[in-house]
């Protein structure tokens, strides 16, 4: 298949975007006292219906017709649902190779912080900086770990679609700014320097970009409807796997189980609409 220069540096940018979007968890955490932790559940549920929805509406639809075309429809369908579960394999192993402690789906750290830049986090925290510090680094690797898919996912939805990719990259962003606190809020406690937290997690985003970009230039060679399929329907997987697992039980437990499931059906709900309106 045909690959303009134009739409790898569009799904680039929001590759980009969307990797570069934990600093803003950072300045939120920042200007906590303007922060509604209420809202940011509305937004994680909202984006958990968005990826949720365009998964199996229309990643899992075109990964299908891409590979039937090359596998026949009984092969495509079958190659379909194996590259899938392969994506949700893929990201669930990254997952639990990384510790509790460091894990940003384990994000125990950012409610508190959230609330208020002069409350304490627990005794248990605050104990030695250098620990804090220690968090703050590891959970900035993991999140580097977490982004290599999330950027692939990204940039291959760019790629399929703009208006797709655009969707994607807006899920990801927000989803990725607890992350950005999860870094931030150690390293700022450990220090008391909001710069140094604010570039190590705005830092901690570059990896989504260069996951893209590896992604890309390792199966450009090969790249093909057969490839294409795999790939996009791998990142259903993770993009499905990333939402149960991290975005709705974040979305809970900043704000009420309501507000969650709202903003899952709002997500949706907008999401067909835009899919319906630029079909």
């Amino acid at each position: 298949m045909d690959i303009s220069l134009n739409s790898v540096l569009f799904a680039f940018g929001l590759t980009l975007f969307a990797g570069l979007s934990t600093g803003i968890g950072s300045l939120l955490g920042f200007m906590s006292k303007k922060f509604n932790p209420k809202f940011l559940a509305g937004a994680l549920g909202f984006s958990a219906g968005v990826m949720i929805y365009v998964s199996f509406i229309e990643i899992f639809v075109k990964a299908r017709d891409s590979l039937e075309s090359v596998l026949g429809e009984k092969g495509g369908y079958v190659g379909t649902v194996t590259a899938f579960f392969a994506g949700v394999a893929l990201i669930a192993i990254i997952d639990k190779l990384i510790p509790d402690a460091e894990n940003p789906h384990e994000m125990k750290i950012v409610k508190t912080y959230s609330e208020g830049a002069h409350c304490k986090i627990s005794e248990r925290q605050t104990e030695e900086s250098a620990r804090l510090m220690r968090m703050g680094i590891f959970s900035a690797l993991a999140i580097a770990i977490h982004n290599f898919p999330e950027g692939l996912a990204t940039f291959m939805s760019g790629l399929s679609n703009h208006t797709l990719g655009i969707s994607i990259a807006a899920a990801i962003a927000i989803h990725n700014i607890p992350e950005g606190l999860a870094v931030s809020a150690p390293i700022y406690y450990a220090t008391k320097n909001r710069k140094k937290a604010f570039w190590l997690s705005f830092a901690s985003g570059l990896s989504e970009p260069v996951g893209a970009l590896l992604g890309f230039f390792i199966l450009r060679p090969f790249f093909n409807d057969l490839t294409f399929g795999l790939v996009f329907a791998a990142v259903a997987g993770i993009m499905v796997y990333i939402s149960i697992d991290e975005l709705l039980p974040a979305a809970e437990e900043y704000g009420e189980h309501h507000i969650a499931i709202g903003g899952l059906i709002a997500g949706m709900i907008v999401m067909a609409a835009s899919l319906l309106l630029f079909a």
